[in-house]
């Protein structure tokens, strides 16, 4: 197996060698850099890299999320030794043809399935802003609970504002120097929790999420599959699942200990012995939020139980039904209208909601007003525009005409 070796800042090789291992590489050890005071060079065996002469050659790392922990771009330098015997290309094209034998539907019923898990919504919750008590990753946010303290929401939102049809990008752009120095404070910070959920009506914002969690996760999860020969669409799903939540790379070894490699078992056992291994894992782990999660094995295990390794349509996961029809819509929570200054707002029965009542609620959070960007209008809602209201000396009726709608929309 070729052995790569990285050049990089001696307070990110912890991070860094945790990565790899929870990506299925293998970390031989490290070494202080005699050239480059405060860098060390990390070693690892990359199964990703074919033979041919030893090379060196300078790479840009990306952050990668896993158990709340990633590493800042940095650049390094990696050295590949060659490879006595190359992988046979028949191998690697048999593989990546058995992973193309996943339909559309198939890869995103797995997509949906960690979704539930993440925000127990099919289709994601793009505008969730949460905090678990005791979660390493502080402030997470999004259809796949990116995190702040790994690091990826700062490169979320980097991509995010960096494309000029972001409706929210420039009132975002102000609050990325405090989310890239990974800030604990932005735990407390209603302002910026507003402009996420309001973010999450925005397309562009969704289809940002979706290219870089596949990035993130998807592909990755696509390449171990393939490395361990999986194929199924439930046995990548559990792959997905496990680069998502973390500690694939650990958890791969463990099984392989315990109960045999994919090859003495089959996929279908290697699986079913993988997800015993990691439930067991989960439900004795010295973190509490990490153990509340063996629910995602529990669901694995119902579908390994039924056979449904092809993900067939459709599926209950977690009380939800995943169907075609689940799986197409505006995912729950975004709106996509009215326009704010098409019709007042007031607390009524039903609720008001829509992207106008976002609207106005982001635009009293960033003037100062204790409220929750949600779509909503309850009586908190009310309640908020009144004190506003009264402070700017206006009439406080807590209800807005079309013309303060849309003036409170465009602060």
């Amino acid at each position: 197996m070729p052995v790569a070796t990285e050049s990089l800042p001696c307070e990110l090789c912890g991070e860094r060698r945790e990565r790899l291992s929870l990506h299925g590489f293998k970390v031989l050890g490290c070494t202080p850099d005699a050239g480059k005071p405060g860098f060390c060079t990390l070693s690892y065996e990359d199964p990703a890299l074919s033979g041919g002469a030893a090379v060196t050659r300078t790479v840009t790392t990306e952050s990668v999320e896993a158990d709340g922990v990633a590493v800042e771009a940095v650049t390094v330098t990696t050295t590949v030794e060659p490879l006595a015997s190359p992988q046979p290309a028949g191998a690697t094209l048999a593989a990546a043809a058995a992973l193309g034998a996943l339909t559309p539907t198939q890869v995103r019923t797995a997509q949906a399935i960690v979704n539930l898990f993440e925000t127990s919504e099919v289709l994601g919750d793009y505008g969730d802003v949460t905090l678990i008590e005791g979660d390493t990753g502080h402030l997470t946010y999004g259809r796949s609970q990116t995190t702040l303290g790994s690091g990826n929401l700062a490169l979320l939102l980097q991509r995010y504002c960096g494309n000029p049809g972001a409706r929210f990008g420039a009132r975002l752009q102000p609050w990325l120097p405090r989310v890239q120095a990974r800030d604990k404070a932005l735990d407390q910070a209603p302002q910026l929790h507003n402009l996420l959920r309001a973010a999450a009506d925005d397309p562009v914002m969704r289809e940002t999420q979706d290219q870089f969690f596949d990035d993130v996760y998807w592909t990755p999860a696509l390449r171990r599959a393939q490395q361990l020969g999986i194929s199924s669409a439930l046995g990548v799903a559990v792959v997905y699942d496990s680069i998502v939540h973390g500690s694939w790379g650990d958890m791969r070894q463990r099984t392989d200990a315990q109960a045999g490699s994919v090859q003495a078992l089959g996929e279908r056992g290697w699986i079913a012995a993988y997800v015993k291994v990691r439930r067991q894992w989960l439900g004795t782990h010295e973190r509490q939020d990490l153990r509340r999660t063996v629910y995602r094995m529990d669901a694995f295990q119902r579908l390994i139980d039924q056979g449904f390794w092809g993900l067939p349509l459709p599926l209950v996961v977690r009380g939800k039904e995943i169907s075609l029809a689940s799986l197409t819509g505006t995912p729950p929570g975004c709106y996509d209208g009215p326009q704010p200054g098409t019709r007042a707002l007031m607390l009524a029965q039903p609720l008001q909601r829509g992207l106008d009542v976002r609207l106005l609620q982001l635009g009293l959070s960033l003037q100062g007003v204790d409220i929750k960007a949600d779509g909503l209008f309850g009586q908190a809602s009310q309640t908020g525009l009144h004190a506003w209201q009264q402070a700017q000396g206006l009439p406080a009726t807590g209800a807005a005409d079309a013309a303060l709608v849309a003036q409170l929309a465009r602060v």
